[in-house]
């Protein structure tokens, strides 16, 4: 799913954060995200940063920064692996 839609990040962002806890319940969703997409995402972008941030007892979210260092977040707390893939793919259809 992400892979497909997700291809050309670069167009419309300039980085992706993703912050997640390695060992939460509330950040399985974000882990197993990261585990499946992140070589498509990476081969597909491969100039594009990818950044994955993990700190114990952070809240899952996921960080879009655009032109003019303009930022958006949501969080991604308790989703499924599908569900941040849809997350992210709002963040890189929508502009701040």
């Amino acid at each position: 799913m992400a892979a497909v839609a997700l291809r050309s990040l670069s167009k419309n962002l300039r980085e992706v954060r993703v912050l997640l806890c390695q060992t939460s319940e509330a950040s399985k969703g974000a882990r197993d995200f990261v585990e499946q997409n992140y070589v498509s995402l990476k081969k597909s972008n491969p100039e594009f940063p990818i950044l994955i941030r993990e700190c114990s007892g952070v809240q899952a979210q996921l960080w879009a920064r655009y032109d003019f260092g303009k930022e958006r977040s949501v969080s991604v707390d308790n989703m499924s692996a599908n569900q941040v893939a849809a997350a992210l793919e709002t963040l890189v259809q929508n502009k701040p």
